[in-house]
């Protein structure tokens, strides 16, 4: 049930419109506007909407072949980098990530699918590569995608800034690092299901074509001795005709 409650300092009186729950005892206590809160949530979501159009990237990586790509960081940015091997080979690729200073941050080998997630050391380019070097024949197709969480960052000190709105922002940074946690897995599954599918639908052909094979081979087999009996018995018959006329 919504709850309206007055809150009146000097001459200035304001009604604030709760919703129950967490949500209504937090605004209770730091007296942030209602309306504050959803333009916040409001810039969250379109946020969240304009980073998904970036996810779930495809690319063809050839034999002997490595594809490096760049993204562009401050200190405290988290990144998640989520990849998927969607087909080729026994879907296996390596992986590495390297900082601005030329520090190794991850390194994976001969790797189907994976998540890996980390926070910037430092201010710059942060590079991650996907290799297909094992492989002198078979190329591969990979899916990733690649998250940047800012790290929230207050100008000023404690006693000049409104405290309370800042934690309503951290809350709902955190709402949009939930909301591309879950659009990430959806890709995710997706992937999988698409791979399984494949894998599915392969099965299904080679035991397709191996039943047309043995029912080809069995009936070769039918025709061959009814042939073989056939003529085996034609022999026999000239055989005593000949026989009887001695």
């Amino acid at each position: 049930m919504s709850k309206v409650s007055q809150h009146t300092k000097g001459n200035h009186a304001r009604k604030l419109f709760i919703v129950g729950g967490p949500v209504e005892s937090y605004l209770l206590y730091t007296g942030v506007s209602v309306r504050m809160m959803f333009k916040l949530i409001f810039f969250a979501v379109l946020n969240f909407i304009l980073s998904s159009a970036v996810l779930g990237v495809y690319i063809n990586i050839d034999a002997n072949e490595e594809q490096c790509f760049l993204e562009r960081a401050t200190t405290g940015t988290k990144m998640n980098l989520m990849f998927e091997v969607v087909e080729g080979g026994f879907l296996d690729i390596d992986v590495k990530i390297v900082g601005p200073d030329n520090k190794e941050v991850y390194r994976g080998e001969r790797e189907s699918s994976g998540k890996f997630t980390f926070s910037a050391h430092i201010d710059g380019v942060y590079t991650y590569c996907f290799s297909n070097r094992m492989s002198t024949l078979t190329p591969k197709v990979v899916m990733f995608s690649m998250n940047l969480i800012e790290a929230y960052k207050t100008s000023g000190t404690p006693e000049t800034e409104n405290a309370d709105r800042y934690k309503l922002e951290d809350m709902v940074n955190e709402l949009k690092s939930a909301l591309l946690s879950v659009k990430q897995e959806q890709e995710y599954m997706q992937v999988r299901q698409k791979i399984h599918r494949a894998i599915n639908e392969s099965t299904n052909s080679r035991v397709v074509m191996w039943a047309v094979f043995e029912a080809f081979v069995l009936v070769a087999m039918t025709a061959g001795q009814i042939f073989y009996l056939k003529r085996f018995f034609e022999i026999r018959r000239e055989s005593t005709y000949i026989i009887i006329n001695q």
